[in-house]
């Protein structure tokens, strides 16, 4: 998390590593969208003292103003970057709570993510929404229909939102009787979860500490203590198992921070070291499963076939599949919802060859 002072002594917070704004300019209700675009722009940020509700309704009024105008997946990604960028340059004051006019109380919810701030701060509006979207989602869970129950996501953990790929690991792990099992970034816990409720011993790691809590509070909250434990580590723990379990990130691509970090992965980074490494870690006739979607080939971020490929380059071969089509709400706007459409998620089982 990015902190420091203004040259009043506030503070500034940023869960994003957002600079400190180096200009600000005080605004309220009676600013139009335009004119604060036009000062996000010119590297001003507008510091919000009108209320609550216009502060919303200034947000979505300056995003309808920067509409997507098409191209391919990389300029999308461009473009949500920017757009996200200068939406984040709009500022609220965090003084104990929010003194303005008709906010909910956020006290809770920005404790839990910056624990405790010691001054007045500055914060990014859009950050702030994102704090307390993410203290409701942890307050009241997600139901997850292939565990039966709710999975708690903490601030900055991808969350089980989407069910399709905890569908496929629950049909697989159907038929096992026990053993153990390896639940490589866990984030939630929800794949370790499942793994557990089938008699499995899991030990499921993740890189990131926030990941690795919030994967501990809701092992705790299902009753799976016994079954689960959860570790901070970079992939594999040491030893072997029977079953090892991967959701990666499913498309190679930047990480510019917030839940990029559930959805990209850099260079195909996880990718290849679970596909190097897993051997190393399965007992004679155990299984990795590999569970990705088709959307780096639907986008052209992967050439179709290079996964078998890199599968067949680690010493693995695929002894098993389970597939299913994507299911999406809505689309979405861009490259991504139209890839979305045609979307299919598979589970493979792979072994040593």
């Amino acid at each position: 998390m990015d902190t420091g002072f203004f040259s009043d002594g506030r503070i500034w917070l940023s869960t994003r590593d957002q600079p400190r704004p180096q200009h600000v300019r005080e605004v309220d209700n009676r600013i139009s969208a335009a004119e604060a675009l036009s000062l996000c722009r010119d590297g001003i940020s507008p510091h919000w003292q009108g209320d609550w509700a216009g502060l919303r309704q200034l947000l979505r009024a300056m995003d309808r103003r920067m509409p997507w105008r098409g191209g391919d997946f990389g300029r999308w990604r461009q473009h949500q970057a920017w757009r996200s960028a200068v939406l984040g340059r709009v500022l609220v004051t965090l003084d104990g709570g929010l003194t303005l006019a008709g906010a909910p109380e956020v006290r809770a919810a920005c404790a839990q993510v910056y624990g405790e701030i010691g001054g007045v701060a500055l914060v990014s509006a859009r950050e702030l929404f994102g704090v307390l979207g993410a203290y409701e989602w942890r307050r009241t869970g997600v139901f997850v229909p292939g565990l039966g129950a709710r999975i708690h996501p903490h601030y900055g953990v991808f969350p089980p939102t989407r069910h399709e790929y905890v569908d496929l690991v629950a049909e697989a792990s159907a038929g096992l009787a026990g053993g153990l099992a390896f639940d490589v970034g866990t984030g939630t816990g929800v794949l370790a979860a499942v793994l557990a409720g089938r008699g499995l011993r899991v030990v499921a790691t993740d890189v990131d500490p926030r990941a690795v809590e919030c994967a501990r509070d809701n092992v705790a909250r299902l009753g799976l203590g016994a079954r689960v434990e959860v570790r901070v580590a970079d992939l594999f723990p040491a030893g072997r198992a029977d079953v090892v379990v991967c959701n990666p990130p499913w498309l190679p691509g930047r990480v510019r921070g917030g839940l990029d970090r559930g959805v990209f992965d850099p260079g195909g980074r996880m990718l290849g070291a679970f596909l190097d490494r897993l051997a190393r870690h399965l007992v004679p006739g155990g299984e990795g499963w590999l569970v990705m979607s088709d959307l780096a080939e639907l986008l052209g971020l992967r050439e179709v076939g290079a996964l078998g490929a890199a599968v067949e380059g680690s010493g693995l071969r695929v002894v098993g599949s389970r597939a299913t089509r994507a299911r999406h709400r809505r689309g979405g706007d861009g490259p991504l919802g139209v890839a979305r459409a045609a979307e299919v998620i598979t589970l493979w089982r792979l072994a040593v060859r």
